[in-house]
């Protein structure tokens, strides 16, 4: 489906500018404007929805490389502890 707007100035060059700043062009970077105002009403409620939700966006299972989750915590805790700074 193809729509027409007719953006009020100051909100095309948000949109643009923001596009611009994640290196997508302005239909695109819309689209997920548009599909991210659903998961604003309809935010996951409880632990299971959330799970459910990020296992929708391939969130969960995206680190095949990470075998062992809480190690990997572990790992990540003392790195950041031990950094100079």
């Amino acid at each position: 489906m193809s729509i027409r707007l007719d953006l009020p100035p100051e909100l095309e060059n948000e949109l643009s500018t923001e596009a611009e700043r994640l290196n997508l062009p302005l239909s695109e970077y819309i689209l997920r404007v548009l599909s991210v105002r659903q998961i604003l009403n309809n935010s996951p409620k409880t632990g299971a929805e959330l799970v459910a939700y990020w296992q929708s966006e391939e969130v969960i299972r995206s680190r095949p490389d990470i075998t062992d989750s809480q190690a990997h915590a572990r790992s990540l805790r003392r790195d950041a502890e031990t950094r100079s700074r």
